[in-house]
């Protein structure tokens, strides 16, 4: 980030984080649309566009931008990062008491803005957006987000019908206190629930994509799964390891025994001989197995202990005379 592009000034109400890579069509129409949406507020705004590394000639529109609109802020990566890089940089950069991000394509409709303050100011800390009415192909994007959004809601307790939309209001704390990384940022309502925060989506206009390619494929509709687990696994079995490792030697464990028990019968009764049978040895390894599971979750959980001491609660308020 170059010091010299930043105009410092009051801190804002709100900060418009805009994510991009290669939206050199886009972005004239979008600032328009933006800089509209934001007209009708009577508050202090500014507009952050993250260049994700752009090879397309996309900066030098923001540069004009820049030039052109005092409130436009612009940080510029040196290469392409990704989403989630590309957010915390925003998120980092924000000074805004309030921050709404929105994606950079012109499916997102910057019109939905101030309903989306509307609703934070009811008292919520992070407003997602649902494009309930998505303007997308079926097959290549529909069909492989509802599946995504239903199979998330479910393994994570967070009921929302549309976790990755890219429009989403959030209060100051939120976005200073999460992390973003790798595909994290699909799972970002889900973070802040966990994280003691409250949430909420509205329906909002999406509409087609009216310039270049979409960024969606095959790797990230499996990095975003794996990326699922690394969530599930730091936000909720972080301080309970056992939980996660034991459950899973335990399984292994039974099953493990039930298989060794059931061959023993076996010789038992008919004589069989066990030495050359696979299942045997099945048997035995998922009994390892368990107990290696269960020591693992054992050792996470004396390494939590000896860090417990230096844990910061996560306070939200005090009262106190």
């Amino acid at each position: 980030m170059n010091s010299d592009r930043i105009r410092k000034r009051r801190a804002p109400y709100l900060s418009v984080v805009v994510p991009l890579y290669n939206e050199a069509e886009s972005l004239e129409p979008l600032h328009a649309e933006i800089s509209g949406a934001l007209r009708g507020l009577k508050r202090a705004c500014e507009i952050l566009y993250v260049d994700d590394g752009s090879t397309d000639g996309s900066f030098r529109i923001l540069e004009k931008l820049f030039r052109r609109d005092g409130r436009v802020r612009v940080i510029q990566f040196r290469k392409n990062s990704g989403k989630s890089e590309a957010l915390a940089a925003g998120f980092e950069a924000a000074r805004g008491e309030a921050v709404v991000t929105l994606d950079a394509d012109l499916q997102d409709d910057p019109a939905e803005i101030p309903r989306l303050i509307d609703r934070l100011e009811e008292g919520f800390d992070l407003v997602s957006g649902w494009k309930q009415k998505r303007r997308d192909p079926m097959l290549t994007k529909r069909l492989p987000s509802r599946f995504f959004n239903r199979i998330t809601s479910w393994m994570t307790g967070v009921r929302l019908h549309d976790f990755n939309c890219g429009l989403k209001i959030y209060r100051r704390e939120v976005v200073k206190s999460i992390q973003v990384y790798g595909e994290l940022h699909r799972y970002i309502p889900v973070v802040a629930v966990w994280d003691g925060f409250s949430v909420t989506e509205i329906p909002v206009h999406h509409r087609p994509r009216r310039y270049g390619k979409t960024k969606f494929g095959a790797s990230r509709f499996i990095n975003g799964f794996l990326d699922l687990m690394t969530v599930l696994f730091f936000t909720k079995y972080t301080r309970r390891p056992l939980h996660f490792f034991g459950l899973i030697g335990i399984l292994s464990g039974l099953l493990g025994g039930v298989i060794t028990a059931y061959l023993v019968i076996l010789r038992i009764f008919k004589s069989s001989f066990l030495s050359n049978r696979p299942l045997l040895f099945i048997g035995v390894m998922l009994v390892i197995l368990g107990m290696q599971f269960v020591s693992i979750g054992l050792l996470g959980e004396m390494i939590t202990r000896s860090h417990a001491e230096g844990h910061r609660h996560a306070v939200r308020s005090v009262l106190e005379r």
